[in-house]
């Protein structure tokens, strides 16, 4: 564990866990362990220790609530940073100014009880606030790109704010999942409405979200190309039910691979025999929509 008590020395507030298990912190339940991983507990010191890590050229990856994610089998020897401690919630007027760290949950609970609506489609996305604005997380009748005004951000050690269009907002991607830029926190905008009117809104798309597959999965897999399903595309090629391993396509929902024994190589094997069927079969190459973490 030699990089605990550099970490130990350098940030004496930061909390730290030894032999992190991707397994036991994401959806889809596959991974192998990180030697450390590292939870800042303000924006200052989320900016200082990714500074520290980039200069000491520390191998890190950013993980927030792990739904859209798919981490390696083997192990990791470098730090996997948490923003779960960068909890602030701020609501005013029809704004929410939201850390990194708040869980979807919790941002559309307190939307809800201060009257601010626009916001329930993203009901029962299992998320945090920062990783859905790097993911440009949400639904076809929104996504955070709608919502966000302003991000505070970290690069280089450095804190500033990015307005919405800056962020290079496009389909289930961002500024910040393409570069090294960290979310600490971001404004949103939302709408005064009542709050029995947002219940309502909010349990309309819980309801839709129950019918989509039940087990180990990590949402859906690519991203639908303009004017098509990706996983209409999937099915049309004859992949549902196709196998690599304990990795599956699910029968409920082409887009969805379920995982049924915790390898991460059986998933990423199907992903790529998926993505050469359908190009082969349609000349369509699909992106993906989850992120591959170290």
């Amino acid at each position: 564990m030699r990089l605990i008590p550099r970490l130990q020395a350098a940030f004496p507030r930061l909390l730290l866990e030894k032999d992190f298990s991707f397994s036991r912190h994401t959806a889809i339940g596959c991974g192998g362990s990180a030697e450390a991983a590292a939870s800042p507990s303000s924006y200052i010191e989320a900016a200082r220790l990714l500074a520290f890590l980039e200069r000491g050229r520390i191998p890190y990856c950013l993980l927030g609530a792990g739904a859209n994610v798919l981490p390696s089998d083997g192990r990791f020897e470098g730090v996997v940073v948490r923003f779960s401690r960068l909890g602030q919630l701020r609501i005013a007027d029809e704004r929410i100014l939201a850390g990194a760290g708040v869980t979807g949950g919790r941002l559309l609970a307190a939307a809800q009880k201060a009257g601010v609506g626009g916001l329930s489609p993203f009901s029962g996305i299992p998320m945090t606030v920062g990783g859905g604005t790097a993911m440009n997380a949400g639904v076809r009748d929104l996504h955070f790109s709608d919502v966000v005004q302003a991000v505070l951000c970290a690069e280089k050690g450095k804190i500033g704010f990015l307005r919405g269009e800056a962020c290079r907002f496009r389909e289930k991607s961002s500024l910040f999942s393409e570069e090294k830029v960290a979310v600490l926190a971001v404004l949103l905008r939302g709408r005064r409405a009542r709050s029995e009117d947002i219940a309502r809104e909010s349990c309309y798309y819980r309801s839709l979200r129950a019918r989509l597959p039940k087990g180990r999965s990590m949402g859906c897999t690519f991203v639908n190309p303009a004017g098509v399903s990706a996983g209409a595309l999937i099915e049309a090629c004859g992949l549902k039910g196709a196998r690599a391993g304990g990795a599956v396509v699910s029968d409920r929902h082409a887009n969805f691979i379920l995982s049924e024994n915790g390898r991460a190589a059986d998933v990423a094997a199907l992903i790529e025999l998926i993505r050469t069927i359908v190009q082969k079969k349609t000349g369509i190459l699909l992106r993906e929509e989850i992120r591959r973490i170290p």
